[in-house]
């Protein structure tokens, strides 16, 4: 199977590792100066997106988050791949239906599979159809990144973000507003949740991990006795605004949090922790 990866930042570096792992040809473009030596051996590379994505069997789109240039970008490779073959956008922010409008031939094969960075270890892939997109073509892609040993999960609704986003989202939000009224610094707050909830929510998630710790009576019992507690806590979290006083002391912090490690050696480590994570996973 051939495919294209259109945009080779940190994103489509990783999804090229990953399609090139499980046996595919890989084609890459992308415009900036230096980005065939980003890539790694085996990846085919051109700086035309018509000719990258002619004759690929399945298209990822990784360009930046301005709907403006992926709409140029979109048309491009809408007019030189074959009508029947998936364009996904690794976009996180934007709507496939916003993204199909830039799409004047085929907007039913754009859809949004947003991946989880580094897309090669990490599993999670969203699948977000948009008003126009077909079945045809979710299910194409849906098919695809299962084969490339992902775990797609299909959304029901568009929204900025997605799922996955959003729920981070909202931990960054009450973060923030803890380290802006000096409850916590950066390091307390990453502290809180690797020594703490992170490690159930990679086993169980957050709202399995609830119904187990509800006992016999499960998530009932735990909403039948905590949701006044819970719901006075959603009435007092923050609502920060990113100053620019707020964003130099997180900056501040998450440097002197790192100790001056460089960022290599930081990937590495958090590359290990994730395979390790898995491989538990696996051995369930």
């Amino acid at each position: 199977m051939r495919v294209a990866v259109v945009g080779t930042g940190v994103i489509g570096v990783s999804w090229a590792r990953l399609f090139l792992a499980h046996g595919h040809e890989v084609v890459a473009t992308d415009p900036a100066t230096g980005a065939a030596e980003r890539l790694p051996d085996g990846v085919a590379f051109t700086p035309d997106p018509a000719e990258a994505v002619d004759g690929a069997d399945f298209v990822q789109e990784n360009g930046p988050e301005r709907l403006e240039l992926k709409h140029t970008l979109l048309a491009t490779l809408d007019a030189a791949t074959r009508p029947e073959v998936v364009i996904a956008s690794s976009s996180s922010m934007l709507r496939p239906t916003d993204l199909a409008r830039g799409v004047p031939g085929h907007p039913e094969r754009v859809l949004v599979g947003h991946p989880f960075n580094p897309p090669h270890l990490v599993p999670l892939v969203e699948v977000v159809p948009g008003e126009a997109t077909s079945e045809a073509a979710v299910d194409a892609a849906m098919a695809f990144y299962a084969g490339v040993g992902r775990t797609p999960l299909r959304l029901r609704a568009e929204l900025p973000g997605h799922l996955a986003n959003r729920l981070q989202a909202a931990l960054w939000r009450e973060a923030y507003s803890l380290v802006e009224r000096g409850v916590a610094t950066v390091a307390d707050v990453d502290t809180a949740i690797t020594e703490g909830p992170g490690l159930r929510w990679a086993a169980v998630g957050p709202i399995t991990g609830q119904h187990l710790s509800g006992g016999p009576g499960g998530l009932g019992h735990v909403l039948e006795h905590l949701h006044p507690g819970t719901e006075a806590l959603w009435g007092d979290l923050g609502s920060p605004t990113m100053t620019p006083e707020l964003a130099d002391r997180l900056v501040t912090q998450v440097t002197e949090a790192v100790e001056g490690t460089d960022p290599d050696t930081l990937l590495a480590r958090r590359d290990a922790v994730i395979r390790a994570v898995l491989t538990a996973r696996e051995s369930r």
